[in-house]
């Protein structure tokens, strides 16, 4: 087909031996959504998205991670299951094969930014197989102007081949996928999975490393927003745990979903210019942002859809792990740029299927330490085969597939900031109440917004015996009153009636809290150590 943008040309691979003559350069969303159709690798849905399927892979593949080990990661990187080494020699031989499968197929440059802070700026070019993936790298990185293109400089590429099978024994990979980091030569070099987070990931995995090694800059697996007033709240959570929910707030300016960095400004900036969101069981009466956000620009991943391009958001026979990618422009309550200063509150967001902890409390620094390289949340009975009971999951710093450093590092950075900012750091279950998961309930999303607001809005009053109980086993601050929720449920102990199930179960899920960080303790300092579970049964 014939691009309709007059800006779009082709250039030259060459410089990373690829020598392909269908290079398509800086092509328009339409472009790339009409080039999928009329290649037959996509669908478009009745809200004019694009829905495409990503393969064999509908998710990240964490054992098909690796980093390259050399002189700038081997004595910084924490290696292990998280960060597999890979060796820089095998890294060449794999990239010229990658290279030359490319160089034999039509593929797709974009040129784009990582990090709204031009300070922290990573000139990114993504070349991609599929066009599709690189609509993606359009939607999710941040998008240079015109003028900005005639002086762009690449500081990292990204080259995306999911239609290129590695031989394992050959190129010392696990299986026919991979997706390697070389901080050396400044590759991410992906094969063998149509899924697009891996891109997204890859740059988010390399930023967790540069930005606090060599900029001093904590990088966070968190969303963010900022109020009329110009505070910054942080979120952090993992899947499931209402992260996307509570940021987009009506009240409140998006910064970001995902991905963002704290500098040593005491600024916010999201790494990201658009969104990656879950869509099972969307609707427009429960997300109406993300729902809307869904029209001619946006990537649906793996969905279903009938005869007339109607999405069925409760069908995964697929995956669970449906998707959709936008820019942030499809949000109309957004942060321009996607900057905040004077961050004043961190939320933590678990939810507890253990029903013991508070439905929110206040941190103390060292506290805030222990939760955030804990990265708690739980697993429920039914979510996967043999789950019968609740089952304490936890990923460090809310995010340790792409931590690179120890995790240690990132809390410590963490602590820091808190005291030089003073910010304000609660621990907000959005889990069970009343009883584990099958015998308590839900907390109710109205409970838990007006809990956020009264916490954003300083309502809850200053951290002292009057105003906040402090928990006998986790030794954590629960208030005693919060405007629009009842004081029966802000204390776990009293919605259980049943005083010796639920210290039982506290102790249960305190103990997991201690074997967990047993890996931990050694790297982390005294202050770190001391916010942890108060009490413990043997």
């Amino acid at each position: 087909m014939t691009p309709s943008n007059p800006f779009t040309k082709s250039i030259s691979l060459k410089a990373y031996g690829i020598y392909s003559e269908q290079v398509h350069y800086q092509l328009i969303p339409e472009d790339l959504h009409d080039i999928t159709l009329e290649k037959g690798m996509g669908k478009e849905a009745s809200s004019g998205a694009l829905a495409v399927n990503t393969g064999e892979f509908t998710g990240r593949s964490p054992q098909d991670r690796f980093i390259v080990k050399d002189d700038i990661t081997k004595d910084r990187v924490w290696w292990g299951p998280v960060n597999k080494p890979f060796d820089p020699d095998q890294f060449d031989a794999l990239y010229d094969k990658v290279a030359e499968y490319l160089s034999e197929r039509e593929v797709f440059v974009r040129d784009c930014y990582a990090c709204a802070d031009k300070k922290y700026q990573l000139g990114i070019r993504v070349i991609t197989e599929y066009p599709w993936s690189n609509m993606f790298a359009y939607n999710m990185f941040i998008r240079p102007t015109e003028e900005e293109l005639e002086s762009f400089s690449a500081d990292w590429i990204v080259l995306n081949a999911p239609g290129f099978l590695a031989d394992a024994a050959t190129f010392g990979t696990r299986q026919h996928n991979f997706a390697i980091l070389n901080f050396t030569k400044k590759i991410a070099l992906i094969g063998g999975t149509g899924y697009t987070g891996e891109i997204k990931k890859g740059i988010f995995s390399a930023l967790n490393f540069l930005l606090p090694v060599f900029h001093n800059t904590l990088p966070m697996h968190c969303s963010a927003n900022v109020g009329p007033d110009g505070d910054t709240a942080i979120f952090f959570g993992l899947s499931g745990t209402g992260k996307t929910t509570l940021s987009t707030d009506p009240h409140r300016r998006l910064i970001g979903d995902d991905e963002h960095g704290w500098t040593a400004e005491n600024a916010i900036f999201n790494f990201e210019g658009g969104c990656y969101a879950k869509v099972i069981n969307l609707s427009q009466e429960s997300e109406p942002e993300i729902y809307n956000a869904i029209r001619k620009g946006a990537i649906l991943e793996n969905v279903v859809m009938d005869d007339k391009g109607d999405v069925d958001f409760e069908d995964i026979s697929i995956t669970q792990n449906t998707r959709v990618s936008y820019p942030i422009y499809h949000i109309d309550n957004i942060q321009e740029p996607s900057i905040g200063k004077n961050p004043k509150n961190i939320f933590f967001l678990t939810a507890d299927a253990f029903g013991v902890l508070p439905p929110i409390s206040k941190l103390t620094p060292s506290q805030a330490a222990y939760h955030f390289i804990s990265g708690y949340t739980a697993k429920v009975a039914g979510t996967e085969a043999g789950v019968v009971e609740p089952i304490p999951s936890f990923s460090a710093c809310f995010g340790a597939p792409f931590m690179p450093l120890h995790p240690t590092k990132y809390a410590e950075m963490l602590s820091r900031k808190m005291k030089e900012s003073g910010v304000n750091v609660w621990l907000i279950n959005t889990g069970w109440t009343g009883g584990p998961y099958g015998v308590g309930t839900r907390m109710k999303l109205k409970y838990t917004r007006a809990m956020i607001h009264a916490a954003l809005k300083g309502e809850l009053g200053l951290y002292s015996y009057d105003t906040y109980h402090i928990h006998s086993v986790f030794g954590v601050a629960q208030p005693r009153s919060c405007p629009g929720v009842p004081t029966t449920v802000l204390s776990p102990r009293a919605t259980w009636n049943n005083d010796e199930a639920y210290y039982k179960t506290a102790f249960k899920l305190s103990n997991a809290f201690r074997e967990n960080f047993v890996k931990f303790e050694a790297y982390a300092n005294e202050e770190i150590r001391r916010g942890g579970p108060q009490r413990y049964a043997f």
